[in-house]
């Protein structure tokens, strides 16, 4: 990750490593934290919840965590991240959004979200479609329409872009996904006025090149954990 950021001259303390540890038993997670991890990333639901309360009840004096949701919510699951998570990776429309809003009302709590967004065109990923943003700029106006929404919220926050570039691509194209995005993350904060710090781009196999691109973010599983189980 330093190597990465010295590279194109960027600090690597202002680069967060989320540790993806999705189907990891909790000792795992306790080992990465006495490691030096903070952040750290699920993407179920239930799976989230347990963890949140079993690692509480093991480090109670671990004040620090981050817990992340990363990936796509189903309306019917969305009560458990209103409840556990930190941070939302996976804000792909906006009727989600707005059903967490209610939730986080009712329990008093705020969340912190990424829109995620689909540069590659790819059918098998999800988020916001946003491929030909550049030429169509219609398809920024649902991510506008959920920035406004969380700037009018008392509990809903946005904070930037989340994306996933295309599997065993070159790495121009893979290159490409991420430059674009972090051009999209631009436009977006001059068309709504609103700050959007983060960039969640870059895994396993990717991470260096996304960091060279300007992530904030990177969420790693496999080159930390080994394979999942």
């Amino acid at each position: 990750m330093a190597q990465a950021a010295e590279r194109v001259g960027r600090d690597p303390a202002k680069i967060t490593l989320i540790g993806v540890t999705k189907t990891w038993p909790l000792d795992t997670l306790i080992e990465a934290y006495r490691a030096g991890i903070r952040h750290f990333g699920e993407n179920r639901t239930a799976e989230l919840s347990e963890k949140r309360a079993e690692f509480a009840a093991r480090l109670p004096e671990a004040h620090d965590v981050v817990w992340h949701f990363v990936g796509h919510l189903q309306s019917r699951q969305s009560q458990s991240v209103a409840t556990f998570a930190d941070v939302f990776h996976g804000a792909d429309r906006l009727k989600i959004l707005r059903r967490l809003n209610n939730q986080l009302q009712e329990n008093d709590r705020t969340l912190s979200f990424l829109l995620e967004v689909n540069i590659s065109g790819e059918a098998s990923k999800g988020g916001f479609p946003v491929a030909s943003w550049q030429d169509d700029r219609a398809q920024i106006n649902p991510l506008s329409e959920a920035v406004a929404l969380a700037a009018a919220s008392d509990h809903l926050h946005c904070r930037g872009l989340m994306t996933m570039a295309p599997w065993h691509a070159p790495e121009e194209v893979i290159r490409a996904v991420f430059a674009h995005t972090r051009q999209l993350r631009d436009h977006l904060v001059e068309k709504t006025g609103h700050p959007l710090p983060i960039l969640s781009m870059g895994m396993t196999d990717d991470f260096e090149i996304a960091i060279e691109e300007g992530a904030t973010h990177i969420r790693v599983g496999r080159a930390l954990f080994g394979e999942r189980y």
